[in-house]
């Protein structure tokens, strides 16, 4: 039997609440009432980083040099460790995170903290064929200032499977979710896009969502097999700043960046 699919939130002073997929999609109407913006300016930093379940020393200081003033910080293969629950509700108003495989202390997965509270949370499990270990990935939305909504999709693809048959079928729910969604979109994660068919499939379901991908410069991602592993897309929105931190922290780099949002583009 498979099991339910659910996010658990964490705020500070509260337990930590369970939280399920919701019976609709965010355009029709499912999303809890707009509380404060996620940041009452146009510019969003917003820090990208597989942190490997926190298996290498140093993690939490580029945490706390990095993700600090970050808007937000979408975390793939985080374990809910005491020490980033305390991290997240310290600095975060609230941290979502969906328990992709238990380890034999804590749930590990992908983990978005915020500086506002989501109106809407639409946790997404996929299954690795070949190992059985299931990979997640996070819908969430956050107010933004001129009656905008956010959407962010944190995802950590599948990553052994004979095709791309699993690995689109990951995508497509995704997708679903930003082709109804009429504001600014930001999609990032860990995609092991790391053969010909994955990094195609990938820039093909981009094309199909109106989605650009950020480039960066000084480009130090992880890659596997000579391409990079780890991605930012985006709509309605323009990239003011980018960069790939280089940290011996975690077996990927940390990606840096900082959007500007278009107060026009509200609907």
């Amino acid at each position: 039997m498979q099991k339910k699919t659910y996010a658990m939130r964490y705020v500070a002073g509260q337990p930590a609440e369970r939280i399920f997929p919701p019976v609709a999609m965010l355009h029709v109407g499912q999303a809890l009432p707009p509380g404060a913006p996620l940041t009452p300016e146009a510019r969003i930093k917003v820090l990208v980083w597989n942190i490997f379940k926190q298996q290498r020393a140093d993690w939490l200081s580029v945490l706390q040099t990095f993700g600090k003033d970050a808007h937000l910080v979408l975390l793939q293969e985080a374990q809910t460790t005491p020490e980033l629950v305390r991290f997240a509700t310290t600095n975060y108003l609230a941290a979502d995170q969906v328990p992709a495989f238990m380890l034999p202390q804590h749930p590990s997965g992908v983990m978005t903290l915020a500086s506002a509270h989501p109106v809407y949370c639409c946790p997404l499990r996929e299954r690795e064929p070949l190992l059985r270990l299931a990979k997640s990935a996070l819908v969430t939305a956050y107010p933004l200032p001129g009656n905008q909504m956010l959407m962010v999709v944190n995802i950590h693809a599948v990553n052994f499977s004979l095709g791309i048959d699993v690995y689109s079928k990951q995508l497509g729910p995704i997708g679903e979710q930003i082709i109804h969604h009429q504001g600014p979109v930001i999609m990032a994660g860990d995609f092991n896009a790391w053969s010909r068919q994955r990094i195609n499939a990938l820039y093909r379901f981009s094309r199909e969502m109106g989605l650009r991908e950020v480039r960066f410069t000084d480009d130090h991602r992880r890659k596997a097999f000579g391409r990079p592993l780890d991605f930012v897309f985006y709509r309605g929105l323009s990239v003011a700043e980018a960069s790939v931190l280089v940290t011996s922290a975690s077996d990927h780099n940390p990606l840096l960046v900082e959007f500007e949002a278009h107060p026009s583009d509200s609907v």
